[in-house]
């Protein structure tokens, strides 16, 4: 299988690609092939000027569309998900997302903001017309230290990490059975 990761973080490191990074090495123990995108990876003169015809995003388009999955990061700032990733995901075609199974993380000062998940990430998901999107994770910043050098957990965010990994893969397995198409 074929996992998109996308860290919506202007800063490099940081928590939110911390916990991209430990998904990508669970994915990747599965047998997954990840290919991992950063906001970093667009010129941000094209993302300011929106140009949909950027290499970068046509190239990060292509690399969708070959995907089964998508895992989402980003930090909240100011009770929402980060505008930089809101710039990619608005550049992206309607249908970005059809038939892909998403999984939103988050990282946040206080728990006040799990909320941007639901209320600000998961409906731009949908807007994208993500096949489905699931219960993401949300980590409070003091859950993830070190993430500049070696990230370490602490073990209940790992737990509800590796939770949610197992319902990704459980999720694309679903939509990837030769009689789920069928029906």
């Amino acid at each position: 299988m074929r996992i998109l990761t996308l860290a919506g973080s202007p800063r490099f490191p940081s928590r939110s690609t911390a916990l991209l990074t430990l998904c990508q090495r669970q994915l990747e123990a599965r047998g997954a092939e990840v290919t991992a995108w950063n906001i970093h990876n667009f010129p941000p003169e094209d993302l300011i000027h929106a140009r949909f015809d950027s290499p970068a995003l046509n190239a990060f388009k292509a690399d969708i569309a070959s995907a089964t999955g998508v895992i989402i990061s980003t930090p909240v700032y100011k009770a929402s998900f980060a505008g930089a990733l809101k710039t990619v995901l608005d550049l992206l075609p309607e249908r970005a997302l059809e038939e892909k199974v998403v999984l939103p993380l988050a990282s946040g000062g206080s728990v006040a903001h799990m909320l941007a998940l639901d209320y600000g990430l998961k409906p731009v998901l949908s807007a994208l017309k993500a096949q489905e999107v699931l219960q993401g994770v949300f980590a409070q910043d003091l859950q993830i230290t070190h993430y500049d050098r070696q990230p370490e957990f602490a073990s209940d965010l790992t737990s509800r990490i590796d939770d949610a990994l197992e319902n990704f893969w459980l999720a694309l397995q679903r939509r990837h059975l030769p009689f789920a198409r069928a029906v």
